[in-house]
């Protein structure tokens, strides 16, 4: 089920959870576009994406593409070549940033997929992942102002926007800071465990009382910071690199089930680079019924993994 689904009379925000629903969704917020859709991706390699984004364009629809090309030029070639042959206006990102990160998606100008995961059919059925489906007029705007920004290739600052938090310059600060506005618990997925203010503010929070359990995919590089978080008192539940879900998401679920709940679904990782270097997004969201489907799929995956002391 689509949590909040778009139409007459919907909420502002709509979750999509990976694997559970398959990428319908996003091909349906493609395949609805009139007028046009904007994309930014790090990686693109689907081809039923690729086609819909291509049938859009010679359909009538502006359509206009950034790739990564810092560290997945190499992987987006094919759909680079594909998409620029069907009419669609696809460059490659600024190299200004040390990779361009961010997966977004937006059409007519009105509603924005704001993602975890790439646009790379291979990973989809193993990969846990989110996106959120945003009509807030003001992130839209934000979201739009940064593209045409980043398609060009001129300077811009962060714009405000409700709940958008960006890399460079912002992220560090916003996801800490929620981070440290956590009074009774946190529930946390991400592919990384590096940045060493994230790790401490998780630190801080494990030991002053609040509930902190973390979810991830195990990588040796990050034991030492699992070793921090567990002496502190945080919950880690890792998966082997193998199974599935391979935990792919980057979200952080706040004070679950009180007055202040609130969550972070993006692109951001928990790394210097995704921090500080990259071009990321992620949205800080409030909704109900999405923080209790965040809830749900976490304590699930949180259940399903192995417990490191």
């Amino acid at each position: 089920m689509i949590l909040g689904a778009v139409g007459a009379g919907a909420a502002a925000h709509t979750l999509v959870t990976e694997p559970d629903q398959g990428l319908s969704p996003i091909y349906d917020l493609i395949s609805q576009a009139k007028r046009t859709i904007d994309v930014t991706l790090y990686e693109l390699a689907d081809p039923i994406a690729e086609q819909l984004l291509g049938e859009a364009a010679e359909n009538g629809v502006s359509v206009r593409v950034i790739l990564d090309q810092n560290l997945e030029r190499s992987n987006n070639q094919s759909a680079y070549n594909y998409l620029e042959q069907r009419g669609v206006k696809v460059v490659w990102a600024a190299k200004k940033y040390a990779a361009t990160h961010q997966k977004s998606i937006v059409v007519d100008g009105a509603i924005a997929a704001i993602m975890t995961l790439n646009l790379t059919s291979r990973y989809y059925s193993t990969t846990r992942d989110f996106a959120v489906l945003d009509t807030d007029p003001n992130d839209v705007a934000a979201i739009e102002q940064v593209f045409e920004a980043d398609f060009s290739g001129a300077a811009i600052g962060t714009p405000a926007a409700d709940g958008l938090v960006w890399s460079p310059k912002q992220s560090n600060t916003a996801l800490v800071n929620l981070i440290r506005s956590a009074r009774s618990s946190l529930l946390i997925e991400n592919e990384e465990m590096s940045d060493a203010a994230i790790v401490g503010a998780l630190e801080s929070a494990a030991r002053s009382g609040v509930q902190v359990q973390v979810v991830m995919t195990y990588d040796s590089s990050y034991a030492g910071n699992f070793s921090k978080l567990a002496a502190a008192g945080a919950q880690i539940s890792t998966y082997s690199s193998d199974a599935t879900p391979y935990i792919h998401a980057k979200v952080i679920l706040a004070d679950y089930g009180t007055p202040t709940a609130s969550g972070f679904v993006g692109s951001e990782n928990f790394s210097d680079a995704s921090l500080e270097k990259n071009r990321e997004l992620g949205l800080v969201v409030t909704d109900a019924v999405i923080l209790t489907s965040i809830h749900g799929t976490l304590t699930e995956d949180f259940r399903g993994g192995t417990l490191r002391q």
